[in-house]
């Protein structure tokens, strides 16, 4: 069952007028589900992994962010505002999965599972990982996703000065 149509299934008062109009809502959930996950879910996925290091943890971080979008319906201002929204819940959800997995002591998926697919910069991914959690956040969005440091204090509601130092000691680390 798709989520649009649990939620539907949930809000909608019995009858068949409810059915027709639950449909007619969730075609325009879906559509938008669709679109952005196609436009921002390699950025989520990315970011997430950047948190996690456990891409079946990222991947469900990337379906609950979707979910939260599905359930706010915030209204956004600029594509902009809609992938820094996206982004910002995503960067929460991960948090909140490194707090869970450390109370849990799960087990993180083995990191060789991922050597065949090495480039010759992968050892500097490797070193970000080691980072904080906000340094290796702004190193992410900024050499990543390719947003500069006022659009990343944005998105992190910092300051743009504390952007440059995270993205300052990240570096000399």
């Amino acid at each position: 069952m798709l989520l649009a149509d649990r939620l539907a299934a949930e809000e909608a008062p019995e009858g068949e007028t409810a059915g027709i109009l639950s449909v007619r809502a969730r075609a325009k959930t879906d559509a938008e589900i669709e679109r952005a996950l196609e436009l921002y879910g390699n950025s989520i996925l990315r970011l997430a992994y950047s948190y996690l290091h456990n891409m079946q943890d990222a991947e469900d971080i990337l379906q609950e962010t979707l979910i939260r979008y599905m359930d706010k319906a915030p209204d956004f201002e600029s594509p902009f505002h809609e992938k820094a929204w996206l982004l910002r819940v995503a960067a929460n959800l991960s948090k909140n999965r490194i707090s869970y997995n450390k109370v849990r002591q799960t087990d993180q998926l083995q990191e060789d599972l991922l050597a065949e697919q090495r480039e010759d910069l992968s050892f500097v991914w490797e070193a970000v990982k080691g980072l904080s959690p906000s340094q290796r956040e702004v190193i992410h969005l900024f050499y990543q996703e390719d947003y500069s440091t006022a659009q990343i204090a944005q998105i992190l509601a910092e300051k743009e000065s504390t952007v440059r130092s995270h993205l300052k000691r990240g570096r000399d680390k």
